[in-house]
């Protein structure tokens, strides 16, 4: 199997290629990027032989068209999210199968009509979230009869002593996409009404909720994303009367970031009166960004939580899915990058080896085989823990 990796040198491509390097399936790796230095300083742990280093230009769909009909089995796209559309385009151009990590909302209505018309498998939402949540979540909903709640909680933080500064949190991925995330609304369900929070709200003290995970306690969750979207996608739309999206925090880490929100840190226009049109946004990046790094020694936590809550064979049922990764000092890894990485490759074998034949743009809620999944997670040392439980248990 030949597998061309998009971003390839970044850190959720540095895993991605270490799980495809220890894949007797696979037998080439491209690893297509702008600039190769991550991969030149994690050689060690990657097996060389197999890797094939190539730069790309992104922005041309013809430069894509052309790499990808080099005999490629399947594309891993991990670039940043403003690229998965052409990179999408340039997979069903080429007839050739594509896997990214990022929310198919992405996506234009171009390419899901045609990677239908021309019957080829686009896999968006194949990271950690959305990704695992969305296997676990599809798992859950498929053995109840009737579901009547599903909640998901999922995040990444450092680990309880690397949490030393005021916001209890630490960079283990883009802070960017940390702080467009922050941006995004959220849309949930409560007592069968659809509840409609702004961004600028989320971290409200109304909308906070404490949580508790395989016996770690001290965090706190706000809501983010579109539950309904989901729910829609799961087909319990018509039955389910709570569901919520949240992102996973240390204690504390909302009562601090409100006030930046409310003091417009957030706003992408200029700041008056400051030269090089600076926005309030671009500062925050520049200034904190560095000084929320993980020292070396220092691991962070990825948690997740998914709870579905429904009847089988008439009796009150609920499925619990509890995961934790941390970061592998030996390889420096962080456990966002594992569970993004190791997802991606995982379902690029899946379909590359035929396991997925469906073809048009998939979603993990329904289009990957969930047991086998959580079977090949856990040999990368990822384990969920499941739990059926008689009752509700929310």
């Amino acid at each position: 199997m030949k597998v061309i990796v998009l971003g390839g040198a970044g850190l959720q491509g540095r895993a991605a290629l270490q799980d495809l390097g220890n894949s007797n399936e696979v037998t080439e790796i491209v690893c297509a990027d702008v600039a190769f230095d991550g991969i030149d300083n994690f050689q060690k742990h990657l097996q060389m032989d197999k890797i094939v280093k190539r730069k790309i230009d992104a922005t041309s769909l013809d430069h894509l068209v052309s790499l990808f009909r080099e005999n490629v089995d399947v594309v891993i796209d991990l670039l940043p999210k403003k690229f998965n559309d052409i990179a999408a385009r340039a997979a069903i151009e080429s007839g050739i199968p594509l896997v990214n990590c990022s929310y198919a909302k992405g996506l234009s209505q171009e390419v899901y009509e045609k990677a239908e018309e021309r019957q080829v498998t686009i896999m968006p939402e194949s990271g950690l979230d959305p990704g695992i949540d969305l296997v676990l979540c599809g798992y859950g909903v498929s053995q109840l009869d009737e579901v009547h709640a599903l909640y998901s909680y999922c995040g990444g933080v450092p680990v309880a002593s690397a949490a030393d500064n005021p916001l209890n949190y630490k960079v283990s991925w883009n802070f960017d996409s940390t702080l467009m995330s922050y941006k995004r609304p959220a849309k949930l369900m409560c007592d069968g009404e659809i509840v409609e929070i702004p961004a600028k709200d989320q971290h409200h003290e109304k909308w906070r909720k404490d949580i508790e995970l395989a016996g770690i306690t001290g965090l706190e969750s706000i809501p983010n994303g579109n539950a309904i979207h989901f729910a829609k996608l799961l087909g319990i739309e018509n039955e389910v009367v709570h569901t919520e999206r949240r992102t996973i925090r240390w204690a504390g880490h909302s009562a601090i970031w409100k006030p930046f929100v409310d003091l417009g840190f957030l706003e992408t226009e200029p700041v008056p009166g400051l030269n090089g049109n600076i926005t309030p946004h671009e500062f925050l990046l520049k200034h904190l960004e560095p000084r929320l790094r993980y020292a070396d020694h220092e691991k962070d936590l990825v948690l997740m939580k998914n709870v579905i809550e429904g009847k089988k064979d008439g009796k009150d049922i609920s499925f619990i899915y509890e995961m934790v990764d941390e970061r592998e000092l030996s390889t420096g890894l962080f456990a966002m990058n594992r569970t993004v990485g190791y997802t991606a490759s995982i379902v690029a074998q899946m379909i590359g080896n035929h396991t997925i034949t469906k073809k048009g743009v998939l979603s993990p809620t329904t289009d990957i085989p969930y047991e086998l999944f959580i079977e090949e997670i856990g040999k990368r040392g990822i384990v969920i823990h499941q739990e059926m439980v008689t009752g509700t248990s929310h």
